[in-house]
């Protein structure tokens, strides 16, 4: 009786839920077409919904008690007094997949909760009230991580929020919006982001940026969106200015303020914020913490949250370590009254332990280039500090970090493994350069040291210290650095594998060969304009280190990935044959304006190879072909100025290259790749030799073709639609068009840089009236002698974005033309003017406007350049600037006040002033220009430079 009476207990307690999908509703009478299923909560577990879904109705049995129990909406119709709460059937119209999901959360079960399900789960979770699964989907809105939410899922949620006054909802989605900003900001669909949403995430604490600079870029970008600036009324104007000032102006690249305050929307604060930099770059640290009484202000704090994974503050002059400090300390600090005594007390003695450094754990990368005025002793040891997972450090451009600061990093950071520290390379290479003389401190030859297997030379006075983890370390440009600091460098970094000394002209091929030979995991090696040679060729040949160490026995030849060696001389080609035929795994190989020959590019025995360089070399098409056709993945050839492409055949050819083979077969070897990105070329190319290319073009992005080249006009129209992504072109002596231009200008809508050098044809200001919103570079030389100041007026409308400008012989522009030029381009990075008019025949005051220019070319352009432009320039108006070439002949009062070594505030690196006299034919008329010399000089952070070079450079 008792088994019989639990029994009917047991089938009270279960209810029939019979679910119709509200897409397709069926009737509940058995005459319906619907195919209809039975299944049991019970089984749950083992419920296969893929063929569940298959059928139009579905019918449950559930416990009538749980369901009370999990949902308020079961608990009102099954639990009360109603006539339904002893129904056995009840129908159910939801949509099927979201409503037996529903089932399986109140059942205990795991759902898979996604970025297009989220909806339909938590409109059925409030609708029946399963609190369970509302938590559920509470609790993956606020861990989501990026990418696991579509924006405009994101923006479909957040309305859902809004409508349904459901806060926790809203609140998530802003804090979502601002973790993952960096990500969002790209998105197509930004533009769609409300109002709402959008001043949310920018206010939410957790709001995360790489840097000032990309959140203003990203409001810009949103306020330009669907044609927000038309029709505004007054609350949307309200809007956007709110929007807009809550970017840290001050906080912001000098260079990208330029850029962007013709800007409609950023113009208004463009003003205010160079005016910000100015003061702050102006003012002392211990001064700035001075000047601050209720703590720092928000505009003075960089941003960083706990889920911030890289701080850039590239390009920012105004940044000093008080305005670093403020950043890394808790709010909670500036509480006590004595905190700028401390803050002081630290910024005098970094080696202060007392103050309470907030630590950033998932900060990985850091970029402080051209922050000149921060001091890094006190940097390292913040870094040190905050950012305990610190992997990859740039600081390029910063004359003020010495050697020492190197090791310094190397020792305070084991975790780091990429390290940037390049600076202007210096343009006179020791032992290739005409020297009149020069002042102490000019980089010169390095001595040689020979070293032999178990030499110590540079192993005297080797300190004990921890291992860096450095895999990357590039010192490109450094004259500073020289054998015994490479030596010091090379001890903690057993881990090397990529590294970059390019120009850096004091260290001798000894030393270079001892680094090599220390690191047994390198693979890249960018060696150009050193003293690479014969030690550290044979250093990469070899199987047995200097010191005596067990290296593997295939040398480290053959584990090279990449070698670079432009301008290296003094090898000998068996040498270099000996290590090219080692370099089995090679992907990037540079050879530029060296004396390689056929011989030794065929020893190259590769199938790897990605980019090859033999520009200004000897190599025939025989010996490239035959490289081509044995590496099918060669995305990069750079081989302008390879006069013996043009030849049919080589003298001395061995019998593998007994076979005639023209340029031709070259282009077509390239045809049967995989497809080229880069392409550099000059003797022997025309229109056929385009053809030919046609199959591995179409993913081309940038082309530079030189002298013995001859496209013509019907080759470049094909340019312009065989290779539709094309970013960058730089046409030298080739024969152009207004047709072939503008067929250029309006089909690669890609286009970033354009030069045209030395070339001839008939081209006017008609194909330069069309828009080039997307050109960054554009160089003009020799090319444009008709322009006008009008005509230039033009060009600033059509290319309205430049960064870089280069004019060369327009003999028609004026002293006008400079107000043109800075109203026109402000964001200007780079500006050389070469022979164009009487532009400075009234100074350069005009020009200041370019706040953010850092390499500066003006020569003989008219007297009128004042005595102290160099000093002005570098410590009052160009606050950015590096790089300078004048001409003696434009100086008003016949020369030039130059820096010297004791003035603070240094950025200016390298200063090349030439000097030229007038040449007269045997009529009397005057002729060009006849260069006689050029003063170089240079500061490297350590020695300040002169040197009287007999060239021109």
């Amino acid at each position: 009786m008792q088994k019989r009476m639990a029994q009917r207990s047991l089938l009270d307690d279960f209810v029939i839920l019979v679910v119709n999908t509200n897409n397709n509703p069926c009737q509940q009478d058995e005459s319906s077409p619907c195919q209809v299923i039975s299944i049991s909560a019970s089984e749950i577990a083992t419920w296969d919904l893929s063929g569940i879904l298959c059928y139009g109705r579905v019918k449950v049995g559930a416990h009538r008690t749980r369901l009370i129990q999990e949902s308020s909406y079961f608990h009102g119709l099954l639990g009360g007094s109603f006539n339904e709460s002893g129904l056995d059937h009840i129908s159910i119209e939801w949509n099927l997949e979201t409503f037996l999901n529903l089932l399986i959360c109140i059942y205990g079960g795991s759902i898979d909760i996604t970025s297009s399900s989220f909806l339909p789960l938590f409109d059925a979770a409030l609708y029946f009230g399963v609190e369970r699964l509302i938590s559920r989907c509470k609790s993956w809105l606020s861990v989501l991580a990026s990418p696991q939410l579509e924006l405009s899922d994101l923006i479909q949620i957040w309305r859902y929020g809004v409508d349904r006054a459901v806060d926790f909802v809203q609140d998530l989605c802003a804090a979502y919006l601002a973790k993952n900003f960096m990500l969002v900001q790209s998105d197509k669909y930004f533009g769609n982001v409300p109002y709402e949403l959008l001043i949310c995430g920018i206010k939410h604490p957790h709001l995360t940026v790489h840097s000032e600079m990309h959140l203003a870029d990203a409001l810009l970008v949103w306020i330009d969106a669907d044609k927000r600036m038309f029709n505004l009324s007054e609350s949307s104007k309200d809007n956007i200015i709110n929007l807009m000032e809550q970017v840290h102006f001050s906080l912001l690249p000098l260079w990208f303020i330029a850029g962007r305050s013709k800007s409609h929307n950023f113009s208004k604060f463009a003003d205010q914020s160079i005016e910000l930099v100015i003061k702050l770059r102006k003012m002392s640290s211990k001064c700035l913490v001075d000047s601050l009484r209720d703590g720092p202000p928000a505009d003075l704090r960089v941003r960083l949250t706990e889920y911030s994974e890289r701080m850039d503050l590239s390009g920012c002059p105004q940044l000093n370590e008080a305005i670093l400090l403020l950043s890394l300390l808790p709010r909670t600090y500036f509480t006590n009254s004595l905190w700028r005594k401390s803050l002081k007390s630290f910024l005098t003695n970094p080696e202060d332990e007392t103050l309470p450094l907030l630590a950033f754990e998932t900060v990985k990368e850091v970029d402080i280039s051209k922050c000149q005025r921060l001091d890094y002793k006190v940097a390292v040891k913040c870094f040190s500090k905050s950012f305990p997972s610190l992997r990859k450090l740039r600081a390029a451009y910063l004359l003020n970090i010495k050697v020492s600061t190197i090791i310094q990093l190397l020792q305070n950071f084991l975790q780091l493994t990429d390290v940037d520290l390049t600076v202007d390379i210096v343009p006179i290479i020791p032992g290739q350069a005409s020297v009149f003389y020069s002042s102490p401190g000019l980089a010169q030859t390095p001595p040689i040291i020979f070293l032999t297997a178990g030499s110590n030379f540079f192993d005297s006075g080797q300190s004990h210290c921890s291992l860096s983890n450095i895999t990357r370390l590039t010192l490109k440009g450094r004259t500073d650095v020289c054998d015994t600091d490479l030596r010091s460098i090379s001890r903690l970094c057993d881990s090397l594998c990529y590294l970059n000394i390019k120009g850096c002209a004091l260290l001798s091929d000894a030393c270079i060969a001892y680094v090599i030979q220390r690191s047994k995991k390198l693979h890249s090696l960018i060696v150009c304009y050193t003293s690479f040679s014969e030690s550290s060729i044979s250093a990469l040949c070899a199987s047995t280190s200097m010191t005596n160490e067990h290296v593997d026995s295939n040398s480290l030849a053959s584990n090279l990935q990449m070698l670079h060696m432009s301008k290296c001389e003094g090898i000998s080609e068996a040498s270099l044959l000996n290590l090219i035929t080692r370099t089995h795994k090679m992907k990037s190989l540079c050879l530029r304006d060296t004396h390689v020959s056929d011989n030794v590019l065929r020893g190259f025995s590769g199938s790897s190879l990605e980019a090859l360089d033999i520009s200004n070399t000897k190599i025939s098409n025989m010996a490239l072909a035959r490289v081509i056709s044995e590496n099918p993945n060669l995305k990069s050839l750079k081989a302008r100025g390879c006069k013996n492409l043009l030849q049919l055949q080589i003298e001395g050819r061995s019998e593998s290259f007994s076979q005639l083979v023209s340029s031709q077969e070259v282009y077509e070897c390239l045809s049967k790749g995989s497809g080229l990105e880069e392409l550099e070329i000059g003797w022997g190319f025309c229109y056929f030799s385009l053809e030919s290319l046609r199959p591995a073009v179409s993913f081309l992005r940038a082309i530079s073709v030189g002298l013995g080249a001859s496209l013509g006009e019907d080759a470049l129209k094909l340019l312009s639609s065989a290779c539709p992504l094309l970013e960058s072109i730089v046409l030298y002596f080739q024969e152009i068009s207004d047709s072939a231009l503008t067929s250029i200008v309006t089909s690669l809508k890609h286009l970033q840089e354009l030069a045209l050098s030395y070339c001839f044809g008939d081209i006017s200001l008609q194909s330069f009236k069309l828009s080039m919103p997307s050109l960054r570079k554009l160089r003009l030389e020799r090319v444009t002698r008709w322009m006008t100041n009008d005509d230039l007026f033009v060009l600033t409308q059509s290319c309205p974005h430049l960064t870089e400008l280069s004019l060369l012989g327009c003999l028609h522009l004026n002293s006008d033309s400079q107000p043109i030029i800075s109203a026109g381009w402000p964001g200007l990075i780079s500006l050389h003017l070469e022979e164009c008019g009487r532009i400075t025949e009234n100074g350069v005051a005009s020009l200041y406007g370019c706040i953010a220019i850092e390499d500066l070319l003006l020569r003989h352009n008219g007297s009128g350049i004042q005595k102290s432009f160099l000093l002005d320039a570098a410590l009052k108006q160009f606050p950015m600037l590096r790089l300078v070439s004048l001409d003696m002949c434009d100086a008003k009062e016949g020369n030039f006040d130059v820096p010297e070594e004791k003035e603070d505030g240094r950025f200016l690196s390298i200063v090349k002033i030439s000097r030229c006299k007038s040449q007269r034919c045997a009529l009397g008329r005057e002729l060009g220009p006849v260069h006689r010399e050029t003063l170089v000089m240079f500061w490297n952070g350590q020695n300040f430079t002169k040197t009287l070079l007999k060239q021109r450079l």
